[in-house]
C-alpha cells in the first residue's frame, strides 16, 4: 500500500443546487441543500484513501461543530489525524457551493478559517509524516509559504511532490523546481502562465512554460476532455482521454478526485502516464455522484472502470 501525506485545508461544504445564482440584493429559493466534509486537501485525502493509499492529513481546525465533523470523517475513512491541530481561537473553514441545475457547473466561495494561521513551523512539526510518505500532495488553499515548506521538506527527503495550484495564485519562480508533478486545470494554467487553454495544443504550450521553470512533469486537467501530460524526462506530450462512468451529475470535486487518484498511483510507483489514467478514472466516477468527499469512489470501482468491467 502506498503512503500519501496531504497538506491542505478542511472546510465544511454547504452545498445548494438551483436554476441560477441570485443577483446582488436578490433572494433565490431552492429545496436542495447538503452539509458535508470538503476542502481541496481534505477531498484529496479522502479520494486517496478510498483509492487504496495509507493517508495522513496535515491541517488545522477550529474547536467547533465543523471541526468535530472533520475528525469524525477521518476516523470513519481511516485517515490519520495525528498532525491535525486545533486552534480554539478561530473557526473551522466553510465553503458555499452553488451547483447550477442545467449546466451542472458550480461556483464556490471559501472562508478557510483556522488553517489560515498555519505556518511553515507547523509544517516542520509534521515533518515525520512527510518523510514517511511516498508522495506529498498540497495546493494553494493554503498560504503559499506553507505549501512551499511542505514541498521543501519532501524534496529534502526524496519524497515525490504534487502541487495542485488551486485556486490559482501568483507563485515565485523558485517554487517550481520543488514540484515533481504540477496539476493545474485550464483556467489555473492560464492564470499562472498567461496562455489561454482551450484545447490540447494550448495545454502543451502551457506545459512547456512550466517545464522551462523546472517542474518535473505537468498535467493539465481538461474537464470533460481528460488530461494532458508532458514530462521533462522524455519531452513527449500525452493526451489521456476521460473515462465515462455514467450520467454527469456534479462536477464539484472532480479535480480533487483526480489529484487523490494520481497521488495513489504515483505512491504505488506506477509510470506517470498510467498514474494519470488512474486519476482520470477516479474523477470520471466522482462526477456521476452528488457532492465532493461523498462522491469519491472506492478502489474496486476504479479498477473495474480501468479494466472495462464497470456498468453505468
Amino acid at each position: 500500500m502506498g503512503r500519501v501525506a496531504v497538506l491542505g485545508v478542511f472546510v465544511a461544504d454547504l452545498s445548494f443546487r438551483g436554476e441560477r445564482l441570485p443577483r446582488m440584493g436578490e433572494t433565490v429559493m431552492t429545496e436542495v441543500f447538503r452539509l458535508g466534509p470538503g476542502g481541496k486537501g481534505s477531498n484529496q485525502a479522502i479520494a486517496a484513501r478510498r483509492a487504496g493509499a495509507e493517508v495522513t492529513f496535515i491541517s488545522r481546525l477550529g474547536d467547533d461543530a465543523f471541526g468535530a465533523l472533520a475528525r469524525e470523517t477521518y476516523r470513519r475513512e481511516g485517515i490519520s489525524d495525528a498532525y491535525l491541530s486545533t486552534d480554539p481561537g478561530s473557526y473551522t473553514g466553510a465553503a458555499f457551493i452553488f451547483l447550477e441545475e442545467e449546466s451542472r457547473e458550480n461556483a464556490i466561495v471559501v472562508a478557510p478559517g483556522a488553517v489560515s494561521g498555519l505556518t511553515p513551523r507547523d509544517v516542520e512539526a509534521a515533518a515525520k509524516a512527510v518523510i514517511a510518505a511516498d508522495v506529498l500532495a498540497t495546493n494553494l488553499e493554503l498560504p503559499v509559504q506553507v505549501a512551499r515548506r511542505g514541498l521543501e521538506l519532501a524534496r529534502e527527503a526524496g519524497v515525490a511532490t504534487i502541487l495542485n495550484p488551486a485556486p490559482a495564485a501568483p507563485l515565485p519562480d523558485d517554487i517550481y523546481p520543488l514540484v515533481d508533478y504540477l496539476t493545474p486545470n485550464e483556467s489555473e494554467a492560464a492564470a499562472l502562465c498567461g496562455i489561454e487553454v482551450a484545447n490540447v495544443a494550448d495545454a502543451e504550450r502551457a506545459a512547456d512554460w512550466f517545464l522551462a521553470r523546472g517542474v518535473g512533469a505537468v498535467i493539465v486537467t481538461l474537464g470533460g476532455k481528460g488530461a494532458f501530460l508532458k514530462s521533462s524526462v522524455d519531452g513527449e506530450g500525452v493526451h489521456v482521454p476521460p473515462y465515462r462512468a455514467g450520467r454527469l451529475v456534479d462536477t464539484t470535486g472532480a479535480g480533487d478526485a483526480f489529484n487523490g487518484g494520481l497521488a495513489v498511483a504515483l505512491a504505488e510507483r506506477k509510470p506517470v502516464a498510467e498514474a494519470v489514467r488512474f486519476g482520470c478514472a477516479v474523477a470520471g466516477l466522482s462526477v456521476t455522484r452528488q457532492g465532493t468527499a461523498p462522491s469519491m469512489p472506492m478502489r474496486e470501482e476504479v479498477m473495474a472502470l480501468l479494466e472495462g468491467t464497470a456498468t453505468a
